[in-house]
């Protein structure tokens, strides 16, 4: 009992700095979106370009996160976060430099490789800090530093002119490359418990880890879990970076629309917290379903309701929380579907098919825009994926068996 004080601070050390790197990690993801109307304006690009552009960044995710925790589980997560989250400040600086949209896309490419990167190893190190009873809700109060992050990028923009996009840039390069050195110096160590064998044993990167996703039964949920993880990338996705486009075509301004995508943020932060709490509890299931029914009643409001700011700013408070808190609860589930020792791999493996889903999102949003369709129809458009998503996650959340974490 005499040591379980310092277990827990330094528990709480850890989750603190994932928080931090997942604050970094929501300005640069909400970057691309609330830019999109001073990059509009300065280089006249074409909805095709513009649809590369947002993808760019999420092109990259997938590569990162597909290696990083997979590496990660070798050579130990404090080390992948802190080379990833370094990259991906670099990367951001440049992309504030660029000088037309084939070098901001490159420049965005290069940046979801750190992003990638760092997200399955803040996944792992928050459920592998906290206590089991507790660990969905460690998982979400490390992310809603992502919807943090997104309203700080949203409230940069806000408060200066368009044609000063690149500051969102900046302040997203500056601060990982200022949390990078404390993290080195300060952060915990997060190495993933071996039974034996020496750190560079092969077998662990690829035959125990493809075991733990595919053997013993397992293929369906793990399959389920990337389906889930797509669908639910799709939709946040398209609206992180379309949303304030969405809007002003719905009759608001730059402004009201900047203002509109704070709140989705700030709807998702406590959102998130929220669902974390929910699915340690006994109203588990309730709360998975009222995510969900949360997201399509404001999809439905946003789409068919007059464009008056005080509503569209609680619709959009109640999109974010609800399509924010279906990532929390996907990467909870995903966090605990496998063991310690290849957790990495596994929620690195989940991250990266569902950035797939990232990818498609914003050129489907490009091609519904290009084609002509409203608005309201790109809106109304994302229901069907909603509902595919729902259905998954109620299958993995309600029925399957997935709890493969390790002890308590």
């Amino acid at each position: 009992m005499q040591d379980s004080a310092p277990i827990a601070a330094t528990a709480r050390r850890a989750i603190v700095f994932c928080f931090l790197v997942a604050l970094c990690e929501g300005i640069d993801l909400q970057a691309a979106g609330v830019a999109a109307g001073g990059i509009s304006h300065e280089f006249l690009p074409t909805p095709s370009q513009m649809g590369r552009f947002f993808s760019a960044s999420t092109l990259g995710l997938f590569l990162g996160a597909l290696f990083g925790g997979w590496i990660a589980d070798g050579i130990g997560r404090k080390k992948v976060l802190v080379v990833s989250i370094t990259a991906f400040g670099i990367f951001s600086l440049l992309t504030s430099l660029a000088p037309d949209m084939a070098s901001l896309t490159a420049a965005r490419l290069l940046t979801g490789l750190g992003l990638g990167g760092a997200l399955p190893n803040l996944i792992a190190v928050a459920a592998e800090s906290s206590d089991p009873k507790r660990r969905n809700a460690s998982i979400a109060t490390m992310y809603i530093g992502m919807p943090l992050g997104g309203a700080i990028a949203s409230l940069i923009i806000l408060v200066t002119d368009a044609s000063h996009w690149r500051t969102v840039f900046v302040a997203g390069g500056v601060a990982p490359l200022v949390i990078a050195p404390l993290m080195a110096a300060f952060m915990p160590a997060m190495r993933p418990a071996r039974a034996a064998g020496p750190v560079t044993d092969q077998a662990v990167f690829s035959t125990g880890a493809l075991r733990e996703l595919f053997g013993e039964g397992r293929a369906l949920r793990t399959l389920i879990v990337w389906f889930a993880c797509f669908l639910a990338l799709l939709t946040l996705y398209l609206l992180l970076n379309w949303l304030p486009t969405l809007l002003e075509g719905r009759g608001l301004t730059k402004t009201q629309a900047a203002g509109a995508q704070i709140g989705f943020n700030v709807g998702g932060a406590a959102c998130s917290v929220l669902a974390g709490k929910l699915l340690d509890s006994r109203f588990r299931n309730a709360g998975i379903i009222g995510i969900f029914a949360a997201v399509l009643f404001a999809l439905f409001g946003l789409a068919d309701l007059r464009p008056q700011l005080e509503l569209v700013f609680a619709l959009t408070l109640l999109l974010g929380g609800g399509v924010v808190a279906c990532q929390s609860v996907l990467y909870g589930i995903a966090a605990d579907c496998y063991v310690v020792e290849h957790r990495g791999a596994g929620v690195g493996a989940a991250i990266a098919l569902g950035r797939i889903g990232s990818v498609v999102g914003p050129l489907l949003a490009a091609v519904l825009v290009g084609a002509g369709r409203t608005p309201a129809q790109v809106l109304t458009g994302i229901v069907p994926v909603v509902v595919l998503c729902a259905i998954s996650v109620i299958y993995l959340g309600w029925g399957a068996p997935h709890r493969r974490s390790e002890p308590a």
